[in-house]
């Protein structure tokens, strides 16, 4: 249960640890020492996001329209393998 008193989650943009404010101004993490108003700023946008952005609407929508996405796959083990299909050893 989180108490109000304790203030905002937060982790640290130097050491990873997490801990709460307890409501200090500035927030400063207590293994660091790190004052967590001066972190950098996050990134908006994932890759798959910009991947997504690249590719325009009507060949993302032929993309997913690929046959064979939507079917199962079968499994095959190394004993139904025929022969031929196994390497040879040249030893």
């Amino acid at each position: 249960m989180v108490k109000p008193e304790w203030g905002t989650r937060r982790v640290c943009y130097k050491c990873s640890v997490r801990f709460y404010d307890l409501l200090k101004e500035p927030p400063v993490c207590p293994k660091c020492g790190a004052d967590q108003t001066k972190a950098p700023a996050k990134h908006s946008s994932s890759p798959a996001r910009k991947i997504k952005a690249a590719i325009p609407d009507e060949e993302a929508d032929d993309i997913a329209a690929l046959p064979g996405d939507s079917e199962e796959i079968e499994e095959i083990g190394l004993d139904e393998l025929e022969a031929e299909e196994l390497p040879e050893d040249d030893a």
